[in-house]
């Protein structure tokens, strides 16, 4: 035990979230007692350096859902506390996971109004770049959103999408033609939820502000995605959303402006309206890859029923 509570719960080096995962265990505890000084102090130096960003570039929600939760600036927060905050607002609640969440799974926990939330935080030798979401990620810059009930029923919708998904998949006889059908609908998700969730703008009085969480938790791609010349923002459309391939390892050149999480409800409607009439059957090629293990996700959940 001594080593596991001298590893601490660094991305790449917890040896309890490891041994969790060996043993086929998704969802776990915090286990907040191993976090080492270290991690409290790379999550105090990710916070400090993102704070006069989120003044000046978050949307408003944002900004008093740091407030409403009382996210401590020095040190990692406990999910516990977090959840006593955030669930009678939203009927949100973190939930640990020890990494990956397979796609079905990972939808199908929003639609119950579970955020399934990393408990590692990235080395401060990694602080600008992290090709895994870390509990910076998932806890500074989504669950504040979670307290504006606006936003967190556009997510819990989004959510819900995944088993209009399996249920119109669970028709189609030929197994090919199954898989096939699913991967475009996931793909057409995974590329929704990227523009929107994860890197959305909105309108508001203050000019476009950032409300998606990739944005939210990244010190340079926020100010970027706000100030430079370089990104083309454009009022949202649907059929963009689905068809435009996921820039997974640079700054994002295109971004989508929504005018109200009303707006952003109404545009998962119509998402799944376009599943119901196939129009997500065949999306554009191209990113982000589907992975086998989401893509079985969504197979044996449509198997199942």
């Amino acid at each position: 035990m001594a080593g596991v509570l001298s590893a601490g719960l660094t991305t790449g080096a917890a040896p309890f979230v490891e041994e969790a995962r060996s043993r086929g265990e998704l969802y776990i505890t915090q286990a907040y007692d191993l976090y080492s000084p270290e991690n409290h102090a790379a999550w105090a130096a990710l916070y400090g350096r993102m704070q006069p960003r989120w003044e000046r570039y978050a949307n408003d929600h944002f900004l008093r859902g740091h407030e409403v939760l009382a996210l401590s600036r020095d040190r990692i927060p406990r999910l516990s506390d977090i959840n006593l905050r955030l669930t009678p607002l939203s009927g949100f609640q973190a939930r640990p996971v020890s990494g990956y969440v397979p796609g079905f799974l990972f939808f199908d926990c929003l639609s119950r109004r579970e955020f399934p939330t990393t408990i590692t935080i990235r080395d401060q030798a990694r602080l600008d770049y992290l090709p895994e979401p870390d509990i910076f990620h998932d806890v500074a810059g989504h669950i504040p959103m979670h307290t504006e009930k606006a936003f967190a029923d556009v997510l819990a919708r989004i959510g819900s999408c995944v088993h209009t998904a399996v249920s119109l998949a669970a028709r189609v006889r030929d197994r090919g033609e199954q898989s096939r059908r699913l991967e475009n609908v996931i793909r057409a998700m995974s590329r929704f939820f990227w523009f929107t969730i994860e890197f959305g703008l909105m309108r508001t009085p203050r000019g476009i502000r950032a409300y998606g969480s990739g944005l939210l938790s990244s010190y340079g791609e926020l100010e970027y995605a706000i100030e430079s010349e370089d990104v083309q923002r454009y009022p949202v459309q649907l059929e963009w959303l689905i068809n435009q391939g996921a820039e997974i390892d640079h700054y994002q050149p295109l971004l989508f402006i929504v005018d109200s999480f009303d707006h952003l409800f109404s545009l998962v409607e119509e998402l799944e309206r376009w599943m119901h009439a196939g129009k997500l059957n065949h999306v554009a090629p191209g990113l982000p890859d589907i992975a086998a293990g989401d893509l079985q996700s969504f197979l044996d959940a449509a198997q199942s029923l």
